[in-house]
């Protein structure tokens, strides 16, 4: 059971707008993360093996995209799930890698609402819908997805 909030500062369903948007966080990955997260989730060469990598289509050690999308989740949950009476997600749609992110890039989150409808199974909950794009220092967008967060009602019985 989730706790009923009760912080003024916290963005209920009903605080939150279709075009709405924000940008969040900034943080530079390193080889040795991408080393460290690779061996354990995604050891294929161009995440693990430098000279393997260097022989591959990206040239050079690149980020799993598994490690990429964490990344971004912890800047979106620092940047403003934080303040938002979130109740978790049904699951992401369009996950894309558009880029692959290299040792020493920097990276931040844009997010966009682009759908919001109240639950019809429960009404103390609201669906919102929201395009997330993990930028790199370049703004170059290197990965996206639609994220389908759940979020508390303010006023279920409005």
């Amino acid at each position: 059971m989730f706790a009923h909030h009760t912080d003024s500062s916290m963005q209920y369903y009903e605080d939150i707008e279709i075009g709405d948007t924000q940008e969040c966080g900034e943080y530079t990955v390193t080889k040795e993360e991408i080393l460290e997260f690779a061996e354990q989730y995604d050891p294929q060469p161009f995440h693990t093996d430098e000279e393997a990598a260097a022989e591959s289509a990206f040239g050079e050690l690149v980020a799993s995209g598994w490690h990429t999308a964490s990344i971004c989740m912890r800047l979106l949950v620092d940047g403003s799930i934080r303040d938002q009476a979130s109740m978790g997600a049904r699951g992401v749609d369009e996950l894309r890698w558009k880029r692959p992110v290299r040792p020493g890039d920097t990276l931040s989150v844009r997010t966009e609402v682009v759908d919001k409808r109240v639950s019809e199974s429960d009404p103390k909950r609201g669906y919102v819908d929201s395009r997330l794009e993990g930028i790199n220092q370049n703004d170059e967008v290197v990965i996206s997805w639609i994220g389908l967060g759940m979020v508390e009602r303010r006023n279920p019985d409005a």
